[in-house]
Protein backbone atom coordinates (compact mmCIF):
# COMPACT_ATOMS: atom_id res chain seq x y z
CA UNK A 1 0.00 0.00 0.00
CA UNK A 2 1.53 3.14 -0.88
CA UNK A 3 0.26 5.77 2.08
CA UNK A 4 -1.30 9.03 0.90
CA UNK A 5 -0.73 12.24 2.71
CA UNK A 6 -2.20 15.44 3.28
CA UNK A 7 0.02 18.73 3.64
CA UNK A 8 -1.44 22.29 4.32
CA UNK A 9 1.19 24.99 2.47
CA UNK A 10 1.48 27.20 5.72
CA UNK A 11 2.24 24.64 8.01
CA UNK A 12 5.86 23.38 9.11
CA UNK A 13 6.32 20.17 10.39
CA UNK A 14 8.89 19.89 13.07
CA UNK A 15 9.83 16.30 12.27
CA UNK A 16 9.54 13.21 9.65
CA UNK A 17 5.88 12.90 9.95
CA UNK A 18 2.97 13.82 7.54
CA UNK A 19 0.19 16.49 8.55
CA UNK A 20 -1.88 13.81 7.89
CA UNK A 21 -2.55 10.24 6.23
CA UNK A 22 -4.76 8.69 4.44
CA UNK A 23 -5.86 5.20 5.60
CA UNK A 24 -9.09 4.21 3.70
CA UNK A 25 -12.09 5.17 5.61
CA UNK A 26 -10.20 7.39 7.93
CA UNK A 27 -7.63 10.20 8.13
CA UNK A 28 -5.32 10.38 11.01
CA UNK A 29 -3.64 14.06 11.52
CA UNK A 30 -0.85 14.13 13.30
CA UNK A 31 -0.61 16.76 16.37
CA UNK A 32 -0.25 20.38 15.50
CA UNK A 33 1.18 23.04 18.58
CA UNK A 34 0.54 27.06 17.78
CA UNK A 35 3.99 26.67 16.69
CA UNK A 36 3.66 25.02 13.29
CA UNK A 37 2.59 27.50 11.67
CA UNK A 38 4.75 29.51 9.12
CA UNK A 39 3.89 32.82 10.87
CA UNK A 40 3.84 31.13 14.43
CA UNK A 41 4.27 33.42 17.13
CA UNK A 42 5.14 33.53 20.67
CA UNK A 43 2.01 32.73 22.59
CA UNK A 44 3.72 31.30 25.87
CA UNK A 45 1.51 31.16 28.76
CA UNK A 46 -1.59 32.08 26.49
CA UNK A 47 -3.19 28.47 26.30
CA UNK A 48 -6.53 30.14 24.62
CA UNK A 49 -4.75 31.61 21.95
CA UNK A 50 -2.40 28.12 20.96
CA UNK A 51 -5.43 26.39 21.16
CA UNK A 52 -7.11 28.13 18.79
CA UNK A 53 -3.84 28.49 16.39
CA UNK A 54 -3.78 24.34 17.05
CA UNK A 55 -7.46 24.16 15.56
CA UNK A 56 -6.64 26.62 12.67
CA UNK A 57 -3.56 24.64 11.58
CA UNK A 58 -5.64 21.06 11.68
CA UNK A 59 -8.69 22.71 10.01
CA UNK A 60 -6.04 23.93 7.04
CA UNK A 61 -4.95 20.43 7.01
CA UNK A 62 -8.34 19.40 7.06
CA UNK A 63 -9.68 21.22 4.36
CA UNK A 64 -5.97 19.94 2.54
CA UNK A 65 -8.23 16.53 2.85
CA UNK A 66 -11.48 17.57 1.71
CA UNK A 67 -12.84 17.37 4.96
CA UNK A 68 -14.88 18.98 7.49
CA UNK A 69 -15.34 19.57 10.97
CA UNK A 70 -18.42 17.45 11.09
CA UNK A 71 -15.87 14.93 10.01
CA UNK A 72 -13.81 14.26 12.89
CA UNK A 73 -14.60 11.80 15.39
CA UNK A 74 -11.79 11.53 17.69
CA UNK A 75 -9.76 14.21 19.39
CA UNK A 76 -7.00 13.97 21.27
CA UNK A 77 -5.75 16.65 23.20
CA UNK A 78 -2.39 16.97 24.93
CA UNK A 79 -1.46 19.77 27.94
CA UNK A 80 1.55 20.55 30.07
CA UNK A 81 -0.63 21.31 32.92
CA UNK A 82 -3.87 20.38 33.33
CA UNK A 83 -4.55 23.77 35.02
CA UNK A 84 -4.97 24.58 31.45
CA UNK A 85 -7.60 22.16 30.81
CA UNK A 86 -10.74 25.11 31.21
CA UNK A 87 -8.98 27.64 29.41
CA UNK A 88 -8.56 25.06 26.53
CA UNK A 89 -12.08 23.40 26.94
CA UNK A 90 -13.54 26.77 26.52
CA UNK A 91 -12.11 27.46 23.25
CA UNK A 92 -12.56 23.53 21.76
CA UNK A 93 -15.81 23.69 22.41
CA UNK A 94 -16.41 26.47 19.55
CA UNK A 95 -14.54 24.22 17.32
CA UNK A 96 -16.91 21.78 17.03
CA UNK A 97 -21.21 21.11 17.23
CA UNK A 98 -23.11 18.74 19.07
CA UNK A 99 -22.99 15.56 18.90
CA UNK A 100 -18.91 16.71 19.84
CA UNK A 101 -16.07 13.82 19.05
CA UNK A 102 -14.66 11.34 21.00
CA UNK A 103 -12.06 13.41 22.75
CA UNK A 104 -8.99 12.27 25.43
CA UNK A 105 -6.72 14.77 27.10
CA UNK A 106 -4.20 14.32 29.16
CA UNK A 107 -1.09 16.07 30.89
CA UNK A 108 2.30 15.19 29.69
CA UNK A 109 6.25 16.77 30.71
CA UNK A 110 7.15 18.37 27.77
CA UNK A 111 6.07 19.17 24.33
CA UNK A 112 7.91 19.91 20.90
CA UNK A 113 8.94 23.91 20.20
CA UNK A 114 7.71 24.22 23.70
CA UNK A 115 4.16 23.76 23.50
CA UNK A 116 2.14 24.06 26.32
CA UNK A 117 -0.83 22.09 24.00
CA UNK A 118 -0.74 19.65 21.02
CA UNK A 119 -3.88 18.23 19.01
CA UNK A 120 -4.38 16.00 16.78
CA UNK A 121 -7.46 14.32 15.24
CA UNK A 122 -9.13 11.52 13.55
CA UNK A 123 -11.69 11.93 10.68
CA UNK A 124 -13.87 9.66 8.80
CA UNK A 125 -14.46 10.09 4.96
CA UNK A 126 -17.94 10.23 4.10
CA UNK A 127 -19.56 7.70 1.16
Amino acid sequence: MTRKEYEAKSMVVSGPYAHAVDAGEFVYFSGQTAKNSLTAEDMTGDIAAQTKQCFINLFKVLEAANLTQDDVVKVNVYLTTMKNFTAMNEVYETQFSKPYPARTCVAVAELPLGAEVEIEMIARKQG
